[in-house]
């Protein structure tokens, strides 16, 4: 029995799947991260125990019968080396907020339009560039042995196969590649004095980039010569995982972050930049991703801070039980900013419309219908920009909730549909992995695999309506609310 292997490089773990050929779940494993936050607002890994990790789940879940292998991860982190490929700090990572003024610095360098013309998206903390420019300004004896800058699956890779290489998707999300080349914008390169040596190789999802070093395979049990795929970002290789693979496929995702993501045959950039775009792990394909900052993340805050000890099920079941619309109660789930459609770090969340009539069983309603709202923001913005989404597909902690679903199908006026296996990016990483091993023939063949659910949650025609009416006023409060949160945010500290 032939079998593949994902491995995603997460914020919190990495874990590793292996799946057979037909896209059954044989093995799984995973391995906890440490995060180093140095100073307030500073996130940073040691890339040494993404490497520990990634050694022990495959471990685990190695064979001879293995046949091919994808990597995924978090997106946008830097991993810097020397000359001799050692780390020479530890990495920074994707919600790292260290770099406002090194955004500034690009945007001006580049030009805003010109930016968002080449790299489909605005400077964000997030991205990879501002954190080179940051570590040429603030450390620059670190900055003088760079020879190399990888991001964190493309690192991990380094160490399976001795190759620098990386994914289109990936590699979208540094704010450095031509978006529609599909390659590393010299252009960009030249204005901020980054050389282009320093970087990876440029790959398609499903091609092969090396096989897996003799000694490694060896030792963790691994059959020689094994190849491996570029993979894809976490959020490429989740819809490649889902079947997001043609226009008209959505997946739409609610864990601590939620993340809407449509397949695009071709590259159309919001010029505004309020939504991304990205390269797809499909060769040749693109995707626009819309991102709330706090989406599960609000509903745990609810709970932790306001929920009187509450479970989740017992908050959803008051929720479920209060009409649409909260009898008249908004929530704003700007509580770490915002990124989609705002990009707004200084946003601040809170409750609008309270009276004395609300407890806590509307509340929580409240977040939660805040949360579909904002999600709907980003749709609205693909919507306009030509996006097709009759297929859309929930994934995540939220396609678990019978609320968040019908709450999704309503806000949206879609129907929504759950897949069978819902293992998130190391499953889309496993298919790539299939693909690189000539298992499959492309990514379609790939994503073949993926079964939908028989239910489905459709859309209730009357709530819908209700729905449409309360976004209208939700989407008028941040420009209402904008300079008030931004002078609350100063007097605060």
């Amino acid at each position: 029995m032939a079998v593949l292997i994902g491995i995603d490089v997460g914020t919190s773990g990495t874990r590793a799947l292996a799946v057979t050929t037909e896209g059954e779940l044989v093995a799984e494993a995973t391995r906890p991260h440490d995060l180093l936050t140095p100073r307030p607002g500073w996130t940073e890994q040691d890339p040494a125990q993404w490497w520990e990790a990634c050694r022990a789940v495959l471990a685990e879940v190695a064979g001879d019968e293995v046949v091919g292998l994808g990597v995924t991860g978090q997106m946008h982190g830097s991993v810097f080396l020397d000359s001799s490929g050692a780390v020479i700090r530890p990495a920074l990572l994707w919600n790292d907020q260290r770099t406002a003024a090194e955004c500034d610095e690009i945007t001006e360098r580049v030009g805003e339009a010109r930016l968002l013309e080449l790299a489909g998206n605005p400077a964000l903390t997030g991205f990879q560039a501002p954190k080179v420019l940051w570590l040429a300004r603030h450390e620059p004896d670190a900055y003088a042995r760079v020879a190399s800058v990888l991001l964190p699956k493309d690192y991990v890779r380094y160490e399976l196969t001795g190759e620098r290489a990386t994914d289109a998707s990936d590699a979208a999300g540094t704010l450095l590649l031509d978006v529609r080349a599909r390659d590393w914008s010299g252009e960009i390169l030249d204005a901020l004095e980054i050389p282009r040596e320093w970087l990876p190789r440029v790959y398609e999802g499903p091609e092969a980039t090396g096989t897996v070093r003799d000694d490694v395979a060896d030792a963790l049990g691994l059959p020689r010569g094994l190849p491996v795929a570029a993979g894809g970002g976490d959020n490429a290789a989740a819809a490649v995982g889902v079947g997001v693979v043609q226009e008209g496929s959505v997946s739409t995702s609610i864990g601590t972050s939620g993340v809407l993501f449509a397949h695009r045959d071709a590259f159309t950039p919001d010029p505004s930049g309020r939504v991304h775009a990205f390269c797809h792990a499909v060769p040749d394909a693109f995707h626009l991703m819309a991102v709330t900052l706090s989406a599960g993340g609000s509903l745990s805050w609810w709970r932790e801070r306001l929920g009187g000890g509450a479970s989740f099920d017992e908050l959803i079941a008051e929720a479920s039980a209060v009409e649409p619309g909260a009898e008249g109660l908004l929530f704003l789930p700007y509580l770490t900013g915002e990124r989609s459609p705002h990009l707004d770090p200084h946003a601040r969340g809170g409750f609008v419309g309270l009276t004395v009539r609300h407890g806590r069983g509307h509340m929580t309603r409240a977040v939660m219908e805040g949360v579909a709202f904002s999600m709907r923001d980003g749709l609205e913005i693909m919507r306009g920009l030509g996006t097709p989404d009759e297929d859309m597909r929930a994934v995540g902690g939220g396609a678990r909730s019978p609320l968040w679903l019908a709450l999704q199908a309503d806000v949206y006026g879609r129907t929504i549909r759950r897949t069978e296996v819902d293992e998130g990016p190391a499953y889309g990483a496993a298919l790539l992995g299939g693909v690189a091993a000539g298992v499959f023939a492309d990514v379609a063949e790939a994503s073949s695999r993926v079964r939908l659910r028989a239910e489905v949650t459709e859309p209730d025609a009357a709530r819908a309506a209700r729905y449409d009416e309360l976004y209208a006023v939700y989407a008028s409060l941040y420009g209402a609310l904008r300079e008030q949160m931004h002078v609350l945010g100063r007097l605060a500290g």
